[in-house]
């Protein structure tokens, strides 16, 4: 028997960081929405914990009990108090830390399929998700809804109207590691996300990333100038950015217009879940 799920992109559509802790985390209020395409993981039953990972982003991972499929699992058999085994295949799609919580939705999808393959009905993938990462709850759920505290305290959304919206997702294939993006942060809390005006609110990790990896400007820059453009923002801590479009046609057009001119951009033609 094997079971395979999908880890979904993760997009913030918007996100506004509210102060930095005491304990050095940030108090965050962020739009999650989710693309169409993402991460593909299979599990089967086995006696022991075991991950391969095959895909265009394999390279470099960890196949150890380090990696968040692992460890999501790990937590899962000892919440649920089982000793349980599976044998996990991962087909890496998305690019390595890259703002649209790669990691955080194959451990959410290791969650789903954990749960499903040994038939918990004592634990749910919901209770452990937030002790793997601040992103894994809403990777969890993978619909729109506001993430609240660190981003793990959600809160529902109609997200109907997003539904099937053209979505192009563009990364310059340069690293841009979250914690020197947060720590670049100026500090100023810039007011409280009103959802309901989420096109005109903003991402507050932009300006810290840009200024750490210049190129993100240029990637903005090229969405920015597609026709039929209705909204172009980083996601997450970057570098990826995305552009919501009008039409696919439009969206289509953008994104070989832009593998054409930057072949060595990654370049994902999607929609919203």
């Amino acid at each position: 028997m094997q079971l395979t799920d999908t880890a979904f992109a993760k997009i913030n559509l918007a996100l506004h960081v509210r102060k930095r802790r005491a304990d050095g985390y940030h108090e965050l209020e962020t739009l999650f929405a989710f693309a169409e395409d993402g991460d593909f993981l299979s599990a089967e039953p086995a006696d022991t914990l075991t991950l391969s990972i095959t895909g265009p982003f394999a390279e470099g991972l960890s196949i150890g009990p380090d990696n968040l499929v692992l460890r999501a699992a790990v937590a899962l058999a000892q919440r649920a108090g089982i000793h349980a085994g599976a044998a996990f295949t991962l087909d890496k799609r998305l690019p390595i830390a890259s703002g649209i919580g790669g990691g955080s939705a194959d451990a959410a999808a290791a969650l789903r399929l954990a749960a499903r393959l040994w038939d918990l009905d004592n634990v749910r993938p919901m209770d452990v998700a937030a002790q793997i990462g601040a992103d894994v709850p809403a990777c969890v759920l993978s619909q729109t809804c506001i993430g609240t505290h660190l981003g793990d305290r959600l809160g529902q959304i109609d997200g109907s109207d997003l539904t099937g919206l053209p979505l192009l997702l563009v990364n310059p294939m340069l690293p841009c590691p979250t914690g020197p993006v947060f720590k670049a942060w100026d500090g100023v809390d810039r007011g409280p996300l009103d959802v309901a005006h989420w096109m005109t609110a903003r991402n507050d990790l932009q300006p810290p990333a840009l200024m750490l990896v210049p190129e993100i400007g240029a990637a903005l820059d090229v969405l920015a100038k597609q026709p039929d453009n209705r909204l172009t923002r980083m996601s997450g801590s970057g570098a990826t950015c995305f552009a919501i479009f009008e039409t696919p046609g439009a969206r289509d057009n953008a994104a070989a217009a832009i593998a054409h001119a930057h072949p060595d951009w990654w370049t994902l033609a999607t929609r919203l879940r």
